[in-house]
């Protein structure tokens, strides 16, 4: 039902222009819901409506709607009748909405509040329940709000409490919690609430672990695998897979059987920790090679307005373990003064070709060719292998297969690395001949990575630096 007013106004050159402005006359909505069980109670569809017709008539209202949903529970917003009766509220159809009792609305006070807060406030709609004498159009009506919102947030926290209680001891009894996000390697058995180990994901897990083990990369998991880096990374260092269920930060013993050692487990931690420090110094150049030449302790680098400066960990009070000397005063310089001096020395200095061509054996070149051969043979049986499993085609025979090439793929690289380690020192003097002039077209972790190979550290004594190297020069 709708009406036209007129209105008018004079534009900037005085002429009266009329326009037509379309107004919705809003309408009453009254709200009646029963459940299979509540008839009984005396709250019948008739006696609700004819109860809020009888209070509309005495109060003048003669435009109204009747919104029913019979045979609905009141636990949720899941009622036919009720989305309409909001979908009208938004649309600006209804002014006020009308029910005979407060739980007809709703029988959880989330939901009232929900609603009166979100839906019919919002949208200068007003709400009455006529038994409680409920109105939200009055002073009082919106002081109950108020106290509404605290009860409907004492629920939720009570909810919420009964929760994390029942949560906490299916962890401190061993049981996993259900849900989502079931540990790789394991399938969750609802009828037990135990984790049982997957044999096929077991497999991977477990390749997965030993060449991390072994010093790849996560990207060079993520190639043999197919999984994402940062997934790999999540899996390889849950502590479900000790046989412990983690809550809130705390770790209890699960009762399922675990699928990495202690030990094992350790040392994935060191290689993260390490992986972090090596991250962590790739942002200054000479970061973890600098020493106070007074206390022992390293120097760190710090940004101190434009500037970066180093100077000794003992003078850095938020990091105790550090300290070899509360007391120490050694000098604080500036970052370059450092840098520039250790580049002078490293461009100056001769290396003795004949030390790294002594340390080499040449004749090992063939054999490192034919190792990679190998290697690569061995991959592409590797990632045939692991497509079975992950189509479901593998057998224990396949299993052990795999396992048997990983260990030989792990055997041959690690020869390969032993013959790497000598053929670096020849390649190291080939770059070091000419590094003056290329050094400002490498890469920072270039840059890094031959630092890692020649300098062994710097000690800052006083205005005195000490330059140690890892090879030998004349």
């Amino acid at each position: 039902m709708s009406f036209f007013t007129k209105n008018a106004f004079i534009n900037r050159g005085g002429e009266i222009i009329k326009t037509i402005k379309a107004v919705v006359k809003k309408i009453k909505a009254l709200y009646v819901r029963v459940s299979t069980d509540v008839q009984v109670d005396g709250y019948s569809i008739e006696a609700q409506i004819e109860s809020l017709e009888n209070y509309v008539k005495s109060q003048g209202w003669m435009d109204y709607k009747v919104y029913t949903d019979p045979g609905f529970s009141g636990k949720d917003l899941d009622r036919p009748a009720i989305k309409q009766l909001i979908q009208d509220c938004e649309d600006g159809k209804i002014d006020t909405v009308l029910v005979f009792k407060l739980d007809r609305l709703s029988r959880s006070q989330k939901d009232t509040l929900f609603l009166i807060e979100e839906v019919f406030n919002a949208n200068d709609v007003g709400f009455i329940s006529i038994r409680e004498r409920f109105d939200t159009t009055s002073p009082f009506g919106k002081a109950m709000i108020g106290v509404l919102s605290v009860f409907a947030q004492l629920e939720r926290e009570t909810i919420l409490e009964r929760t994390r209680i029942g949560l906490k001891k299916r962890a401190e009894d061993g049981y996993w919690r259900g849900g989502g996000k079931t540990p790789f390697a394991y399938d969750y058995d609802k009828e037990t609430g135990l984790l049982v180990i997957n044999p096929e994901r077991k497999v991977i897990f477990d390749l997965m672990k030993t060449l991390r083990l072994q010093g790849y990369s996560y990207a060079e998991l993520e190639r043999i695998t197919g999984y994402d880096q940062a997934w790999i990374q999540g899996i390889l260092s849950a502590k479900t897979n000790l046989g412990k269920i983690p809550y809130k930060g705390e770790l209890y013993d699960g009762r399922h059987e675990a699928v990495i050692t202690e030990e094992e487990y350790e040392q994935l931690q060191q290689i993260e920790r390490q992986r972090s420090r090596n991250q962590h110094a790739s942002h200054y150049l000479l970061s973890g090679k600098i020493y106070c030449g007074n206390c022992g302790a390293k120097y760190r680098y710090q940004k101190w307005g434009q500037r970066i400066i180093c100077y000794c960990y003992s003078q850095q009070k938020s990091k105790p373990k550090l300290i070899k000397d509360p007391n120490c005063n050694n000098i604080r310089l500036d970052s370059f003064e450092i840098e520039d001096a250790f580049l002078e020395q490293l461009f100056a200095m001769s290396l003795n070709e004949e030390l790294f061509r002594q340390t080499f054996n040449l004749s090992k070149l063939n054999l490192k060719d034919e190792l990679n051969a190998r290697v690569e043979k061995t991959q592409k049986r590797i990632d045939n292998l692991i497509q079975l499993l992950s189509e479901n085609l593998a057998n224990e025979d396949v299993k052990k297969e795999l396992e048997k090439l990983v260990k030989e793929k792990a055997e041959t690289i690690k020869q390969i690395e032993e013959i790497a380690v000598q053929e670096k020192d020849v390649k190291t003097f080939e770059q070091i001949k000419n590094l003056s002039k290329v050094w400002k077209d490498l890469e920072f972790q270039e840059k890094r990575n031959l630092i890692e190979q020649l300098l062994d550290k710097i000690i800052v004594d006083g205005k005195t630096l000490q330059i140690y190297w890892n090879v030998s020069a004349n």
